[in-house]
């Protein structure tokens, strides 16, 4: 049977390869993917596994030139969408986009984020910045929504916009994590004139610590750790429209996010020296939370 035929083992072991790629790289999401019925697990590692192919390929050690090459390799893999390619992951997002109306124009705008990234992109304002987070990050928002469906009515014209928003929150905080990493690596994300307002130059000192200056900079991303939990309040209205397993998957991998970023809203200090993260059993717990219904928005 070619790979291209429903049910067959290609097609089986496409699938297997996603999840597997899953389960090892998505040290975040893979707590939200596991609480999802096979079919949707399967389709959701097979979205991740291509956005990480994106990211891998913008973070990568390739000069620039051949990162773009690779970038619009995906982009002309992803409007081919040969079901019948040796490449794992295309095969399974073949038959992903067969089964779900997930919009595959969100990995085009997905890669067009990456290429920013390549380009060394900075943003001046904040709404600049949304821009860069509804396409690295919002896109994950509506390609999800695609596998999830939205339970009761599917005719909701906001939706995608609120699985957006949920996308534009995650990634704030992504920037906030990383702010530190990001300098070393040569990258700003942070609204330039959003910086020079609150008096501060982002430097790392010879200790390897953020600062500038200091206090200037914990009062700005307590600020901005502020803006983000405002968008997840918008973002995670999408749980009401979800059924209970989808629910449960984006409520585990949206609050484990919003765990971190309420943890730099209290203690922005915790990002200068060192990149945050939950250790596993809080990620656990969290998922063991969403899959009980109890949304982590509403957690102390």
């Amino acid at each position: 049977m070619s790979a291209g035929v429903p049910g067959s083992s290609t097609v089986a072991e496409a699938y297997a390869s996603c999840e597997a790629l899953t389960r090892e790289a998505a040290r975040n999401f893979s707590y939200g993917i596991r609480l999802l019925p096979a079919e949707k697990r399967g389709a959701l590692s097979a979205v991740y596994a291509l956005a990480r192919r994106l990211d891998d390929i913008g973070d990568g050690d390739l000069p620039d030139d051949e990162k773009l090459a690779g970038l619009e390799q995906v982009r002309a893999d992803v409007r081919a969408l040969d079901p019948n390619s040796s490449d794992p992951v295309m095969v399974a997002l073949a038959d992903t986009a067969r089964r779900f109306p997930i919009p595959m124009e969100a990995f085009i705008e997905l890669a067009d984020g990456c290429e920013s990234d390549v380009r060394g992109a900075t943003y001046e304002t904040f709404e600049d910045l949304v821009g860069y987070c509804r396409l690295v990050a919002g896109t994950i928002g509506r390609l999800s929504l695609g596998i999830f469906g939205v339970d009761g009515s599917a005719g909701d014209a906001r939706s995608a916009e609120i699985a957006d928003a949920l996308g534009v929150a995650l990634q704030q905080t992504n920037i906030l994590r990383d702010v530190r990493e990001d300098l070393l690596n040569g990258r700003t994300y942070l609204p330039s004139t959003e910086l020079e307002k609150a008096g501060v130059i982002l430097s790392v000192n010879a200790a390897g610590r953020l600062g500038g200056p200091e206090e200037a900079l914990v009062d700005y991303l307590r600020d901005c750790a502020a803006r983000a939990d405002e968008w997840y309040t918008r973002g995670l209205a999408l749980l009401g429209l979800l059924d209970r397993r989808s629910a449960a998957c984006c409520g585990a991998m949206a609050g484990i996010y919003l765990r971190l970023n309420r943890r730099i809203r209290q203690d922005p200090t915790t990002v200068l020296e060192r990149r945050l993260s939950l250790p596993g059993w809080e990620k656990a717990v969290v998922a063991a939370r969403s899959l009980a219904g109890r949304s982590e928005s509403r957690a102390a």
